[in-house]
């Protein structure tokens, strides 16, 4: 259960009177249609709740405030016309962010521990966005809400709602990393440290065959449009949340077998594609397993694909900075058949097939967008049988120190309406990774069986 201790809104500290607009690029309109994301990032740190309200929220607050003058479209709306023009990001006097502040006296440790865990018990920390406004000539809404979440004595969450279509993975753990830098060391560390500084000039991406207009286009065409809102979860939600550990020695065997094994001639084999096609396979072999428990297995001749969003700023011409805010994703998508990925050498099938891919669309003398097919490649996955990939771990949340040590967990909650994993660096064992998952128990506990016993095989 958590009580909600405050409901504010946070103006950016400067520049408050000054209108900041700027349309949204052919990487940001495609995921208007996406679903909010929503993320949770657990702190341990015992402190009571006096202490919480008098010295730690006051810090929080302001740091957030000295944050957002850097971070202005965050602060914003997205402007979505009705007759003519292209999405735009504008932030005018007055725009804020929605913060809530809660109190909840759920057991910490259960919530951070990596054991299943019920689904339903997360939402109390995950923030709303407030509704959209319709007026005659667009749609408005707001980009991002907070929440900051006190378990007395044992820690701080702060939940995380943003619109894809405003900054991918890359920029909000930017955002995020930026806060906790400025709520440690204060704004004039910040302003002297361009380690985060955030690039929000979008027109740095260039616009070939007039893309913006292309990918607008596509997205008027959406059942969800004009309108992309998320609706309230219903409870129960009937599903478990896992956490598996791969530890670096774990991902260089299985990069050593596919080495050994590998039928074809492959150029460069990443500990993301091994892991990427290793979780691939045992979800398959779940989802089949636990259908078949049902009478309701699935056809081993039925198309299975996975997908997964590629950071592409460094391979644009000219390329964008790191630190660019907003979208600059391609998908990587790959296919195959249930009955393949099923077969003792289906790890090696699905690293084959993954591997190939990226080699054709990240390293193709014709440039990532057009090996993408972009923005036109986001429309593909509306079929079933999809595993996609959240997060990165080339974006280290628990990099972010907001004075209290790095962060315990990270947590995905919109898998919970999807198919999805999420991939991040692991906490505590240098080189490894963190894959979350959410599925209903009885294919999560195969999944594990799964998991743990191709390992075994494998090693």
């Amino acid at each position: 259960m958590a009580i909600k201790l405050e409901q504010c809104r946070i103006h950016p500290s400067s520049y408050s009177d000054h209108e900041f607009c700027t349309p949204l690029t052919h990487f940001d309109i495609p995921f208007l249609q996406s679903d909010p994301t929503q993320r949770l990032i657990f702190f341990d740190f015992p402190c009571q709740k006096l202490h919480f309200i008098e010295n730690i929220l006051p810090c929080l607050k302001n740091s957030l405030s000295l944050t957002l003058t850097h971070f202005l479209p965050l602060a914003g709306n997205v402007i979505l016309p009705l007759n003519s023009g292209i999405p735009v990001i504008r932030h005018v006097s007055g725009d804020s962010v929605s913060l809530t502040i809660a109190q909840s006296d759920q057991d910490f440790n259960y919530l951070t521990g990596n054991h299943q865990r019920v689904a339903d018990e997360f939402y109390v920390c995950v923030p709303e966005l407030p509704p959209s406004r319709r007026f005659p000539d667009s749609v408005i809404f707001p980009v991002i809400a907070l929440q900051i979440t006190l378990f007395p004595g044992q820690g701080i969450c702060i939940g995380i709602t943003n619109h894809h279509a405003v900054s991918d993975g890359s920029s909000t753990i930017n955002f995020v990393k930026s806060w906790a830098c400025v709520n440690r060391f204060g704004g004039a560390f910040y302003q002297t440290d361009g380690k985060h500084f955030p690039v929000l000039d979008r027109n740095l991406v260039q616009d070939p065959g007039n893309l913006n207009s292309t990918a607008w286009e596509f997205i008027k065409k959406s059942r969800k449009f004009p309108f992309f809102e998320l609706p309230p979860a219903t409870f129960p939600i009937n599903r478990v949340r896992s956490t598996f550990i791969l530890t670096k020695i774990q991902v260089e065997k299985l990069k050593n077998y596919v080495s050994v094994n590998r039928r074809h001639d492959l150029r460069h084999i990443s500990s993301f594609t091994v892991i990427s096609a290793y979780v691939w396979i045992c979800s398959v072999k779940a989802e089949a397993a636990s259908a078949e428990e049902t009478n309701n297995g699935g056809d081993d001749e039925e198309p299975v694909h996975f997908s997964f969003p590629a950071d592409c700023r460094g391979r644009l011409n000219p390329p964008l900075p790191e630190s660019y805010f907003g979208n600059c994703l391609v998908f990587v998508r790959v296919e195959s058949k249930r009955g393949l990925l099923k077969k003792k050498d289906g790890f090696l099938i699905a690293v084959e097939i993954i591997a190939e891919e990226i080699r054709r669309i990240m390293y193709s003398d014709k440039g990532v967008l057009e090996s993408a097919d972009w923005p036109l490649d986001f429309g593909k996955p509306g079929r079933k049988c999809v595993v996609s990939v959240a997060g990165s771990p080339r974006f280290d949340v628990y990099e972010a120190d907001f004075g209290w040590g790095k962060a315990k967990k990270q947590e995905f909650v919109h898998l919970d309406r999807e198919r999805s994993i999420s991939l991040c660096k692991s906490r505590d064992f240098e080189g490894g990774f963190e894959i979350g998952l959410s599925r209903k128990k009885a294919e999560m506990d195969v999944f594990e069986d799964v998991f743990y016993q191709g390992l075994l095989e494998i090693m």
